[in-house]
């Protein structure tokens, strides 16, 4: 074989691959598209959702971690002068 045939097999083995890839990437979307709709319709509305509330942990730092701190501070500042 000389280079043109084997370019030419290369390029056509490369356009099959690529489509190929093309056309199930396709199909994988409207699979899920379609069953995302199917579930939606289907699925009972959540009449009693709870209310998110705060959690703790996001309201800052603890009482006890800044008198912890603050007591170390003193600490400090009381050896070190």
């Amino acid at each position: 074989m000389d280079i043109g045939a084997l370019l030419t097999t290369a390029g056509n083995l490369m356009l099959t691959g690529m489509v190929s890839v093309f056309v199930f990437l396709s199909l994988l979307i409207g699979a899920v598209t379609a069953m995302s709709r199917l579930v939606s319709k289907f699925a009972q509305p959540d009449l009693e959702a709870p209310q998110r509330t705060p959690s703790f942990k996001s309201q800052g730092v603890p009482n006890e971690h800044i008198a912890a701190i603050s007591a170390a501070i003193a600490q400090y500042k009381k050896n070190n002068n």
